[in-house]
């Protein structure tokens, strides 16, 4: 097939002329009306061409008195029925067991807290796959979308926006599998219940390298070789989960509703401030106690000489250094997290090669800068480069203690 050939559709009436491809299985046919129409290149058949491209256009010949007599009498065109025909779908080798999987891909890597998800169902066999996915809404459920998942193929269900993750907490995907042209052993119907942990979604190492995307992805398994993945877990799991939530639904019926909490004052923020100091100080001293019972007597130095690989991760994220942040302002939340930099810095000080990974996320870039000017000044015999892109993007420093 060339750009610029006449076809015509095998199971539809109509055709036109290709101006263009999307792959190697899609054909754009420009129909009478002037659209483009995508179509499957086993479903359509070319028109005669010649070399230069263009439709051989046959002389027609008089028809004999019997075509003209069945010509007057016969309604409809034969050209113009519907094709029976339809070639079978190949099958790949090793593909006879069913695994089907549900994929989310960010589409933007470098900023996660803010990027959409592409989730799709992934039907990684030679069965046709139909399937209905819905999401809970309390006791409820929500179709949120059905269809047949054609063999080793992916499909596209929904683009997720951050807000609408929550949605997404609890799923249901049940999974009915056949094969069309092939004989196939008989699957029973699956129902598997998932609870994604929304906290993955931002986070860069939650999305790892599979043979289905070209970009990171977190998939989850829905069916693996024939079996529903955790099925009878998932679901005590969820019925553990539901007697929870209803007992906590209940408790937070009977409680009273929180105080406002009141925003702090200047003063407060000092003295908060320095109590994180005193809290450090206190940290150190103990820690130097513990190096000094725990050092060979033969030397001065302490034992402890870190691994060539080993790395100390601390991440600065202020969710994960305080429950709550209400009437904290922004000079509080960023001296918290540079207390806990410093806590790090000092306590593995005396470790010479040793290399911490501060994960300190993107954003406006405040507390990159606050950590480099502290590294300048307070920590001048260490050396820090950007950490791994592929592991932790562009919001993490690596500090190796010389």
């Amino acid at each position: 097939m060339q750009i610029g050939d006449q076809v015509r559709f095998l199971n539809e009436v109509g055709g036109g002329k290709i101006t263009g491809f999307q792959g190697k299985n899609i054909v754009l046919i420009e129909d009478e009306d002037g659209f483009d129409i995508p179509m499957l290149r086993s479903q359509v058949v070319v028109v005669e061409t010649n070399a230069n491209n263009f439709v051989v256009k046959k002389k027609p010949e008089a028809p004999s008195p019997r075509v003209r007599y069945l010509e007057d009498n016969v309604d409809d065109d034969p050209s113009e029925r519907p094709m029976s025909y339809q070639a079978k779908a190949k099958e790949r080798k090793g593909g006879d067991a069913l695994n089907v999987f549900l994929a989310f891909v960010p589409l933007n890597t470098r900023e996660l807290s803010h990027t959409a998800f592409e989730a799709y169902l992934v039907n990684d066999s030679n069965y046709y796959a139909c399937v209905a996915l819905a999401s809970a809404e309390g006791a409820q459920w929500r179709l949120r979308w059905q269809g047949v998942v054609e063999p080793n193929t992916k499909q596209l269900v929904e683009t997720l926006e951050p807000s609408a993750l929550n949605d997404w907490e609890r799923l249901s995907v049940q999974v009915m599998a056949w094969k069309q042209d092939y004989a196939y052993s008989l699957l029973p119907v699956t129902s598997t219940e998932l609870r994604l942990d929304t906290v993955k979604f931002f986070k860069l190492h939650a999305f790892r390298p599979s043979p289905f995307f070209r970009e990171p992805a977190l998939v989850y398994d829905i069916a693996r070789e024939d079996q529903p993945e955790d099925e009878d877990l998932n679901s005590d799991l969820l019925s553990r989960v539901e007697s929870q939530d209803s007992a906590e639904e209940v408790e937070d019926e009977l409680a009273p509703l929180p105080e406002p909490v009141p925003q702090r004052t200047r003063e407060e923020e000092r003295e908060a401030l320095k109590a994180a100091k005193r809290a450090l100080k206190e940290e150190m001293r103990a820690q130097r106690e513990k190096e000094h019972t725990q050092r060979d007597p033969h030397f001065s130095k302490p034992n402890h000489i870190p691994a060539k690989d080993e790395i100390i991760e601390v991440d600065l994220h202020i969710h994960a250094l305080l429950d709550h942040t209400e009437g904290l302002s922004d000079s509080v939340l960023l001296n918290t997290q540079l207390t806990e930099f410093r806590i790090m810095m000092d306590r593995n000080m005396k470790k010479k090669g040793q290399r911490i990974v501060f994960i300190h996320g993107k954003g406006e870039g405040v507390l990159r800068d606050a950590i480099i000017k502290e590294l300048q000044h307070r920590y001048r015999s260490c050396t820090y480069e950007d950490a791994s892109f592929q592991k932790y993007g562009f919001g993490a420093t690596m500090v190796t203690i010389r």
